[in-house]
């Protein structure tokens, strides 16, 4: 008689091996790394102090992340992920107004020191360079342009070509200011960050196909 191979009992499901990753302790250690990078730059980041800025050791961190440059890419795409309401306030002067006054506040106190260390590297690193493409850099373009083409929608401005160009020619005065400036971020008061972001609205809605005499106080 041939013995059946079959077991006499279905198997169960594999068992799960090690434990779930823990999301508070994720966002702790990206937090450390901004704060880390806030503090000491790219160059003096290390994964040991990171780790001890979030109260772990070294070995949970490389379990999450196996090197400081993903470390760090991650923190940058986190810091990226800030809550967004479109402004909605029914003109384009007004919305752009908002648009650049809230880019223009980020680039302050310390998430302006930790946007300007990460430039600073990602001049020689493709890897982070792309990150804080995706991170800041698109999602700000695409702010313009949803607020651009809301204002041809309510016929405000005739249509354009192209609306994320416009993005780039709004938002790069604003950066370019805060960013090629020997006064440090954390020097720069949100009032003072808004006044700038004022300044440079007329410029902004010129680029649009906005009028200057439209802007609202």
């Amino acid at each position: 008689m041939t013995r059946s191979t079959t077991p006499s009992h279905p198997a169960g499901p594999a068992p799960r091996r090690g434990r779930p990753r823990d999301a508070a302790r994720d966002r702790a250690l990206l937090d450390a790394t901004l704060a880390v990078l806030a503090e000491s730059g790219y160059g003096g980041l290390t994964t040991a102090a990171v780790a001890a800025r979030a109260g772990v050791s070294t070995a949970t961190l490389y379990r999450r992340w196996s090197s400081k440059e993903d470390l760090v890419i991650a923190a940058a795409a986190l810091h990226g992920e800030a809550s967004y309401e479109p402004p909605g306030t029914g003109t384009l002067a007004g919305d752009l107004r908002i648009v650049l006054r809230d880019k223009a506040a980020a680039m302050t106190g310390e998430p302006g020191r930790v946007i300007r260390a990460l430039i600073g590297e990602a001049a020689h690193n493709t890897a982070l360079a792309e990150a804080l493409v995706t991170a800041f850099l698109r999602p700000l373009y695409g702010r313009v342009a949803e607020v651009v083409r809301q204002a041809v929608d309510r016929g405000e401005i005739p249509p354009l070509d192209d609306a994320e160009l416009v993005g780039e020619v709004v938002a790069g005065p604003v950066m370019t200011h805060f960013l090629l400036t020997p006064q440090l971020p954390e020097d720069v008061d949100e009032a003072t960050a808004r006044r700038i972001a004022d300044r440079l609205l007329p410029f902004a809605l010129r680029a649009a196909g906005g009028t200057v005499g439209a802007q609202e106080s």
